[in-house]
């Protein structure tokens, strides 16, 4: 049976993994110990909604959001920061629901809207976002400063 919910702390072990995986499919070294860390930090202060997919009591996939807000709407946006299933439950409807969860998330949380990021060569992603609603919002130049001192002490 399928099912998304609210992650919470006893997920960590399989959320860690998973979160592993999409680190790893990232060109990200393996690190579940910090994965789970991380993890158990945005869960414990509040700081992102991780929402989960399982079927059958096995976590198979998952979506962060991260609050960000609007000034000029002067509403609360979430930023759908990661999206991932796991390989073998691809092609099943996890992602589509893990959206839908998002979606409602937005809506009882009363924000304006989701915001998300996908790279141009992500072909799934591409097809997936705007068959859940999600139009592309070509009418601005999305720019990135990183900051290398902080980037070459965390990687």
């Amino acid at each position: 049976m399928k099912n998304t919910r609210k992650a919470v702390l006893s997920d960590l072990p399989q959320l860690a993994e998973l979160f592993d995986q999409y680190r790893i499919f990232y060109h990200k070294a393996s690190d579940i110990p910090a994965a789970t860390n991380f993890l158990s930090e945005r869960i414990e202060n509040q700081d992102s909604e991780i929402f989960v997919a399982e079927e059958n009591g096995k976590l198979t996939g998952f979506v962060q959001l991260y609050p960000i807000f609007s000034s000029t709407r002067m509403q609360r946006y979430w930023l759908l920061n990661d999206l991932y299933v796991n390989d073998n439950h691809r092609g099943k409807g996890f992602s589509k629901e893990l959206i839908e969860e998002s979606k409602e998330h937005c809506r009882s949380s009363k924000a304006c809207g989701i915001l998300l990021e996908t790279g141009k060569s992500n072909d799934i992603g591409n097809q997936l976002y705007p068959a859940c609603g999600f139009e592309l919002y070509d009418s601005v130049n999305f720019y990135e400063w990183t900051n290398h001192e902080q980037w070459v002490l965390s990687n």
